[in-house]
């Protein structure tokens, strides 16, 4: 069996990134045509969708973070419609009745929880790149290699029947020693850069505007030389 590893979603730009996909859908129900670069424990996938029109679903099967990469996504719900432009993120909670317009040419990464579990509060939320944050537990000094980070972050999406926690988070400039990934992870870097040493020794570079995700018991370690912040879905 392989072992688990990070995996580059999307460029900024959306540009295709040169990992390996696999094309398909998440089930029956599921109204896309999707590449998956992750499908596996605890019933979470990600990878991206390339797609154009309109897609209606009475009971959206899924809970699913998706961030667009390219051209324009309208989340249109029974009380909310959201525009979503390169760079912009929203949660689609399983269970909402909603239309997706995606204009031609769009494109975005996703991270979708596809637990076979009752809807609970139903909806659209976005996710605000500069919403406020509270301190946050910082890594564990037994695997850090500079001094303590102060960390941030702000839960802006929870499902509490699946452990599912979507939000913001920021640091200042740290290092960190391998280990494994202690759970499932998408992030998308709103300001900043990292640097992930994988478990082949390979390292991982994600830019402003990439989009990464990141398995649970992934090895991977983490060098940060200036501020960041991102979108994270964690599982």
């Amino acid at each position: 069996m392989l072992e688990p590893t990070a995996v580059l979603l999307a460029h900024a730009n959306g540009t295709p990134a040169s990992t390996a996909f696999t094309g398909g859908s998440l089930g029956a129900n599921d109204p896309f045509d999707r590449q998956i670069a992750y499908l596996g424990t605890q019933d979470i996938a990600a990878g991206i969708v390339q797609a154009s029109g309109q897609f209606s679903v009475d009971a959206y099967p899924y809970s699913e973070t998706i961030v667009v990469h390219a051209g324009q996504v309208i989340l249109q719900s029974e009380e909310h419609s959201l525009q979503l432009d390169p760079g912009d993120s929203a949660v689609i909670a399983r269970g909402t009745s909603i239309r997706i317009e995606a204009q031609p040419g769009s494109l975005w990464a996703f991270c979708a929880d596809t637990q076979p579990v009752e809807a609970g509060i139903v909806g659209v939320t976005a996710l605000p790149r500069h919403t406020l944050l509270a301190p946050s537990t910082p890594p564990s000094e037994e695997f850090l290699l500079s001094p303590t980070p102060q960390c941030r972050s702000n839960n802006l999406f929870v499902e509490e029947t699946t452990n599912l926690r979507i939000g913001v988070w920021d640091s200042t400039p740290y290092n960190r020693r391998a280990r494994p990934h202690t759970m499932h992870e998408l992030m998308h870097l709103i300001e900043g850069s990292i640097i992930l040493q994988l478990g082949d020794g390979s390292a991982l570079a994600v830019n402003t505007g990439d989009t990464v995700f990141v398995p649970k018991g992934a090895p991977c370690a983490w060098k940060s030389s200036v501020y960041v912040r991102k979108f994270y879905v964690c599982k």
